[in-house]
């Protein structure tokens, strides 16, 4: 079996069991968001962190930022109101940098601490427990898996400059391009099926959403080859970690939530603003 071929098969398979956990949302949903914020710390650590070279090898404290994850990851299943979310984040996220300056270390910890929280706390955050919570995150889905699969076939189709060389060198301008076109189309579709009453920003806001999962993409080619290695993990056929399946998504994810939430919505019920209950 080729790689593309195991990529495909493995690429359904979780999309139709993701689907379904979003379907029944609550705290199902939330449970999901929790785990992709314990698989991207954990790889996040694997990759910019030997066991020799932790900052927290003394004093009892080595897997103090693994604790701490795990506290933001209770947090999100417990369905915490969105400004106690960001106060717990905020402050494992502080604890961690402080006790890793003192100690001599990098901010590595600190910073996987707030990108793992992020992505779980706008994952649960969009969902929610209604249908506006499922519209949003089916739209997505769909502006983010279109640009991912459209720029893949059509950077490898057509070819030609290179979109970021010293951090992807796979990667095209006549993907990036095909992938935004196709997210844009993909997502004003189902906000359309969905009769989503602001139809023109959710068409904005999917140009936006397309570079941004890219740019996410691109961020975490970034955070690889700063640490020389090909895939951030192994736990999924064809595709490499978790990172590498939820780069663009998760950072996707918090642009919708912050568009969302500054149309109206509010912090605890973002997708209100864009689609209806």
């Amino acid at each position: 079996m080729s790689n593309l071929q195991l990529r495909v098969i493995s690429a359904i398979v979780l999309a139709a069991a993701v689907l379904a956990v979003t379907w029944y949302g609550g705290a199902a949903f939330r449970l999901i968001a929790a785990v992709i914020t314990l698989g991207i710390f954990f790889e996040w650590s694997q990759m910019s962190q030997a066991p020799e070279d932790r900052a927290w090898a003394k004093g009892g404290l080595s897997y103090l930022p693994e604790l701490l994850i795990l506290v933001m990851a209770a947090a999100i299943v417990a369905g915490l109101p969105a400004a106690t979310l960001l106060a717990v984040l905020a402050a494992v996220c502080v604890a961690t940098a402080v006790l890793s300056a003192a100690r001599g270390g990098d901010q590595w910890p600190a910073a996987g601490l707030a990108y793992a929280g992020l992505s779980g706390f706008a994952l649960s955050l969009l969902r929610g427990d209604d249908r506006s919570g499922l519209y949003a995150i089916l739209f997505l889905f769909a502006t983010v898996w279109a640009t991912d699969i459209f720029a893949y076939f059509v950077g490898r189709a057509v070819g030609g400059p290179k979109l970021a060389p010293a951090i992807s060198p796979g990667k095209t301008w006549s993907g990036a391009a095909g992938g935004t076109v196709a997210g844009v189309v993909a997502a004003v579709a189902v906000a359309v099926a969905l009769e989503s009453p602001q139809v023109a920003l959710l068409g904005a806001a999917a140009v936006f959403l397309s570079v941004v999962s890219q740019i996410g993409d691109l961020f975490e080619s970034w955070v690889k080859r700063r640490h020389g290695v090909k895939d951030s993990g192994w736990l999924i056929p064809g595709h490499g970690g978790v990172m590498d399946r939820v780069d663009g998504l998760v950072v996707a994810a918090l642009a919708l939530y912050i568009v969302g939430a500054a149309s109206g919505g509010g912090l605890d019920w973002p997708a209100g603003a864009l689609f209806p209950r």
